[in-house]
């Protein structure tokens, strides 16, 4: 009984650990998206692109109207109701968070998403209709802060489950090759 009253304050400790990282990180990803893509407007619009590794990488802006590649630039409303419902996922989430990797991973889609749905919400040509500025050119494409975020979030999550890794921190462990056979001889 003692012992189920010393890990219960430990579990509060660990989970508000692991909140903190998730919106610690998603806070930091929307700060510097921002501050970023307010320097973008500032000193690139209207300029030339700026070559930084030769034609693989360098900086150009660009106000994407769409999705990931200027998809779906026709229905722009849609993008913040999606960034709305993702985000109460991860609050629904979050409520049995025990891993880092995941408070990385869910910290870093939130901020991703945020700000992106900032853009959408306040940038021109109006509210839910906002082009999100991309400024990151890597040849096949122009990104943002929040772009990377929200495709490193991707990398995170899919290698933290391939790993075994559930989001309360415990461990699944894969099925033995004995067990799999036992289940084929129905």
């Amino acid at each position: 009984m003692d012992q189920m009253k010393s890990q219960a304050p430990e579990a509060k400790i660990r989970r508000r650990t692991m909140l903190r990282i998730l919106f610690g990180i998603a806070a930091a990803v929307l700060v510097l998206d921002q501050m970023t893509k307010f320097l973008a407007v500032r000193f690139l619009e209207g300029q030339e692109p700026i070559s930084v590794l030769g034609s693989l990488a360098g900086f150009a802006f660009y106000r994407n109207p769409g999705a990931a590649l200027g998809m779906g630039a026709g229905v722009t409303w849609v993008f913040p109701l999606i960034a709305i419902a993702v985000f109460v996922a991860i609050l629904v989430l979050s409520r049995k968070l025990g891993s880092a990797a995941w408070a990385v991973g869910l910290g870093l889609l939130l901020g991703g998403l945020f700000g992106n749905l900032v853009d959408r919400l306040f940038r021109q040509p109006g509210f839910l209709h906002g082009a999100v500025v991309d400024f990151i050119d890597l040849s096949l494409f122009i990104c943002n802060v929040a772009d990377i975020a929200i495709t490193a979030a991707a990398l995170t999550l899919v290698v933290t489950s391939l790993r075994g890794i559930d989001l309360d921190g415990s461990k699944t462990t894969a099925p033995s090759a004995h067990s799999s056979r036992e289940d084929t001889h129905d």
